[in-house]
């Protein structure tokens, strides 16, 4: 309860101090986007429309904590993904790639606390991504390339009333551009480091007057930061990997980009009261594989967590003691795929000679790559009905990705990942919003459907084939939902909204995790060369040997059972879960004067929960698939969003207090990154953002926001955490300060400078708070500087990302038992030219 005081007292100093300073004259001002500045006569901050109640509105009369970005804001900088656009929001964490993904196109995203850091098909993103309205069921693909888009909005806090269970810590909306109504375009080809190629475009195309059409396209292609160089005095050079993968690619660098997309948009103005938008979309990735960098290798045999480490190296690279004295080397080496090495034979430990003196050099010769088509498209009709709007939303998307990944750093097959991911998934959603009682209430109701299906199959190989994980899992969802969201005008100065979406949601589950390897049977003194013959001995009533209190007689499986495994992990047959959840909002809202409005809230989010589906111990037989349950947040939020100084200037602060309850996380336990609840945590903080437009040519912005994430509970048999620990991916501070100033140069164009300074504190990118994968407080500078001919339809831009050259860990496991811990640091320091016309 005092802690609930503390914050309370923290919200109203910060909400007083906002509403001083919002009337303060001479107060200090802050940044505009610059499609804003050429609309406003009066060179103030423009306005910035969005739909986050789903209905367009001033961001400035929103009562949510949004940063939103328009087309030319985010061009200036050179932000061309969604996870570039992290350095420039308080209290949100954006990375390109999830631990072992092998990916940049998987987004880990995390707002106030709150996020998904993993690509797993049975678990949900915690901040839900949108594209036009259209929901991005997979974290695989969300890290979206912005092409031809109208804005992009950040909302904080959950969204659960308006969008549903997966934004339980916010939503980024991307929105694309509409087609426009005069033939034209425009082109851009950027030059950089790394041998850095990417080209732009877009046309505009009207059919007739009422039909019009707008076509997109983009290619990224650098070659990679990372070197892979050969380990010295390794004459063979590669050692045969003779594993199962999905897909085959061995570059010589690591990081780089290889991708094309297109976009397409037709506009049918039907009807005065009709408007009809088809658009589609195509992203087509063959991406080198993510850098990886080995931080420690775990090969101590008198460690019981170091587990395939030593096996490694004293079965297969020396048979050494104490295993080759106590006999197991002889019985988990028999009728092994050892990736073409041979047991004993002359090759080289495993251990720290394979940590490179250079975090962008790497002796992995093994399988990287990504590979990824993402494709989709939407139909979107409205129609004005007088007294309302209809409005309906259909879409459909699959993606299938293949991706791998070396994470040993070196040229033995000691870890590697494999993965193979098809996904479909279709929607529809109505919303029917309006206005009654002479204005006074404004409503949203809507309706919402949503089925997903598709699969993951998982190959990873840990040391020298000893554990070999064969996973193939299917799941289904299938989402129903209403809601409403209403908002009542006492006054022209107070409000009140209410709001509440119920969900019903049913999910499925089929895991054929296999092991071909079978060592935990071998271990278990239960080894057949063939599923035949291990039934056979099962029928026989033959005795079978506990292990490290696992029941005699696991393996065993009813006479007549279909096991078309050799050595299952997982528990044979399909598993249902259904989910019921109502997810209300309360608000409050009181205008001051028209350019300042005070608002409070209470909102509630969900998230359903799921299976565990990356086993590698086999399980009892019989029982079900180990599951996790859902995860919930109830949040207080409390704010101010203002403009003074003849609008020159905006000022938003919030905060907030939020109670997480079920939190759903990764956790390493031996080798198998597991899904569970962790328990409850509390969060609170605040976040403020500050824009102006002190002289024509001159616009900054600034921003901080602070986060303190504090676990209350912890759930039965939660290992590796404490009371103590901090939440993932959560730095408490978060600072930001970006520039720009327009010189002109008369008859001759003008020349725009900009800049953008990022602080973020320390924080832990996984769950266990692993220091080896600890980021350091680190402090990002980007500066561009861009020329506009008088007549702006050309211009030429240069620019510099990580100008100060900070390298940090965006992510990274702590993989003990399999014998090394890894992880992928940030992009260097990176330098590009780039050309503009319009037509």
């Amino acid at each position: 309860m005092r802690d609930l005081r503390n914050t309370r007292n923290l919200f109203a100093v910060l909400l007083c101090g906002a509403s001083v300073l919002a009337f303060a004259p001479g107060a200090a001002l802050a940044a505009d986007e610059p499609q804003a500045q050429e609309t406003q006569d009066n060179g103030g901050i423009g306005e910035i429309i969005v739909t986050a109640q789903k209905r367009a509105e001033n961001v400035q009369d929103v009562p949510i904590s949004i940063t939103a970005f328009t087309a030319d804001a985010l061009q200036a900088r050179g932000i061309s993904d969604v996870t570039a656009m992290g350095n420039l929001a308080p209290n949100v964490t954006l990375d390109a790639g999830t631990p072992f993904s092998g990916s940049s196109s998987v987004l880990s995203a995390f707002i106030r606390g709150i996020g998904q850091n993993d690509f797993a098909f049975n678990l949900d993103p915690g901040v839900g991504v949108y594209l036009d309205g259209v929901y991005l069921a997979r974290s695989v693909g969300a890290n979206q390339d912005l092409l031809d888009i109208e804005r992009v909005e950040i909302l904080k806090g959950p969204q659960g009333d308006l969008f549903g269970r997966n934004t339980i810590g916010g939503a980024i909306s991307i929105v694309t551009r509409r087609p426009a109504k005069e033939f034209g375009g425009r082109l851009e080809v950027t030059a950089g480091r790394f041998g850095r190629i990417d080209t732009k475009g877009t046309v505009n195309v009207p059919i007739s007057d009422k039909v019009f059409t707008a076509f997109s396209f983009s290619t990224k292609k650098n070659d990679g930061y990372q070197r892979q160089i050969a380990f010295p005095g390794f004459a063979s050079g590669v050692v045969a990997d003779n594993f199962n993968y999905f897909g085959n690619k061995r570059p010589d660098r690591f990081g780089g980009e290889d991708q094309y997309s297109i976009r397409g948009k037709l506009l049918w103005e039907a009807t005065p009261d009709l408007t009809v938008t088809l658009a589609g979309d195509y992203l087509h990735q063959d991406n080198n594989g993510v850098a990886s960098t080995v931080l420690k290798t775990h090969t101590n045999p008198a460690d019981p967590t170091n587990v395939f480490g030593p096996l490694y190296n004293g079965c297969i690279a020396g048979a050494l003691p104490p295993f080759a004295m106590a006999g197991i080397c002889n019985n988990i080496v028999q009728g092994t795929n050892l990736g073409g090495l041979v047991a004993t034979s002359p090759t080289l430990f495993y251990g720290d000679q394979f940590l490179t003196r250079d975090i962008d050099d790497s002796y992995a010769t093994g399988n990287n790559f990504s590979r990824l088509r993402s494709y989709g498209g939407s139909l979107t009709l409205e129609w004005d009905l007088g007294a309302a709007q209809l409005k309906s939303v259909t879409g459909y998307r699959e993606l299938h990705w293949q991706s791998a990944q070396d994470e040993d750093g070196s040229p033995l097959p000691i870890l590697q990942t494999s993965f193979d991911m098809n996904q479909k998934q279709f929607s529809e959603e109505l919303q029917l919003t309006g206005a009654a009682m002479d204005d006074k209430l404004t409503y949203v109701l809507g309706a919402y459907y949503f089925d997903e299906s598709g699969n993951l199959h998982d190959l990873v190989a840990f040391p020298g084939g000893l554990l070999q994980i064969d996973g193939q899992n299917y799941l289904g969802t299938k989402n129903y939902a209403g809601y409403a969201h209403l908002n009542y005008k006492f006054s022209e100065q107070f409000s009140i909204t209410l709001g509440g979406r119920y969900t019903h949601e049913n999910k499925t589950f089929t895991g054929l995790q296999s092991d071909p390897n079978g060592i935990f049977y071998k271990l278990n003194g239960y080894y057949t060369v063939n599923e035949a013959a291990r039934q056979s001995l099962c029928n026989s009533g033959a005795a079978v040997p506990s292990l490290q209190g696992i029941p005699p007689g696991l393996f065993c499986y009813p006479s007549g059972t279909n096991i078309t495994q050799v050595y299952p992990v997982a528990p044979a047959g399909g598993f249902r879960q259904s989910f019921n959840n109502f997810s209300p909002k309360i608000g409050l809202e009181f205008k001051v004067t028209p350019d300042v409005m005070v608002y409070a809230s209470f909102a509630k989010g969900y998230k359903t929960g799921g299976w565990t589906t990356r086993l590698t111990t086999p399980q009892p037989v019989g029982t079900p698939a180990p599951t996790f349950g859902p995860e919930k947040a109830t949040t207080w939020e409390m704010g101010v969003k203002s403009e003074f100084a003849d609008r020159k200037a905006q000022l938003n602060v919030s905060g907030f207090y939020t109670k997480y309850q079920g939190i759903q996380l990764n956790f390493q336990v031996g080798t198998s990154p597991t899904l569970q609840n962790a328990g409850e945590a509390e969060i609170y903080g605040f976040e403020a953002e500050f824009q102006a437009r002190p002289v024509p040519d001159l616009t900054f912005s600034a921003g901080i926001g602070y986060t303190h994430a504090k676990y209350t509970s912890l759930s039965p048999f939660v290992t590796g955490v404490t009371l103590n620990s901090r939440l993932p991916k959560t730095p408490e501070w978060k600072l930001t300060f970006n520039p720009q100033y327009r010189i002109g140069l008369g008859d001759h164009g003008d020349v725009m400078v900009s800049a953008d300074y990022t602080h973020t504190a320390s924080l832990f990118n996984d769950t266990e708070n692993t220091l080896l994968l600890k980021r350091p407080a680190i402090d990002v500078v980007n500066a561009s500087m861009t020329y506009r001919a008088p007549d702006k339809n050309w211009e030429l831009a240069v620019g510099v990302t990580n100008l100060t050259e900070e390298r940090y860990l965006t992510t990274g496991q702590n993989q003990v038992a399999g014998g090394l811990t890894y992880g992928t640091y940030s992009r260097p320091r990176e330098w590009s030219v780039t050309g503009r016309v319009k037509f």
